[in-house]
């Protein structure tokens, strides 16, 4: 027969054992919480737009301009001046200074902007990227789907491969359709109707 004082002791045991059981559902709670936290911190990086489908330049009064946005290029060409700019002296391919044309979302940001990013090759471009080069002293416009064929002509100044069509710019330039090894004997129709698109032509 169980007397008094075993009596307590089992409930005492009971209640400490309790007790530990209800700390250990606690602790691994308080554990699980900042994971499922993290979990939805990283799906929100995951939605955020990276803005890697364009980019733009042109090289005006010794310096190249550069552009992720198409309006604020569009402005620039009207006036010759950009409101919000990052600039990198001597930062050119060739030592030129380099300004980067920001849009008002943009100009307080350190980093994260992607005209800055494309261009230092440290973002990569969409599936449907398109660039666009302008010299404003051959009257020429230069259309490009990756990102790769901008660089390359960024560095040597001209076109291995194009299609060139005389007269077809918005303004009447001549608008060179870049190419590469993998599609110079295709007429490329998706960059040409990209082009008119944006143009409305």
């Amino acid at each position: 027969m169980i007397n008094n004082k075993t009596a307590l002791s089992l409930t005492a045991i009971a209640l400490i054992l309790s007790a530990c059981a209800a700390t250990e559902i606690n602790s691994t709670k308080n554990e699980t919480s900042p994971i499922v936290q993290k979990s939805t911190s990283v799906s929100a990086e995951k939605l955020a737009p990276l803005n890697n489908d364009d980019l733009y330049e042109t090289f005006h009064d010794g310096r190249t301009y550069v552009f992720d946005d198409f309006d604020t290029f569009q402005m620039f060409l009207k006036v010759g001046e950009t409101a919000y700019r990052k600039v990198f002296i001597t930062g050119g391919n060739k030592g030129e200074t380099l300004v980067f044309g920001l849009t008002s979302k943009d100009k307080k940001k350190s980093s994260g902007i992607a005209s800055i990013d494309l261009y230092f090759n440290r973002l990569t471009e969409s599936d449907d990227f398109y660039g666009e080069y302008r010299n404003t002293h051959d009257n020429r416009i230069y259309v490009f789907s990756t990102l790769n064929d901008m660089q390359d002509y960024r560095k040597i100044g001209d076109a291995i491969y194009r299609y060139t069509d005389i007269g077809a710019g918005p303004n009447g330039q001549t608008v060179v359709y870049v190419l590469n090894k993998k599609n110079k004997k295709n007429k490329p129709v998706a960059l040409i109707a990209n082009f008119k698109k944006k143009y409305h032509l």
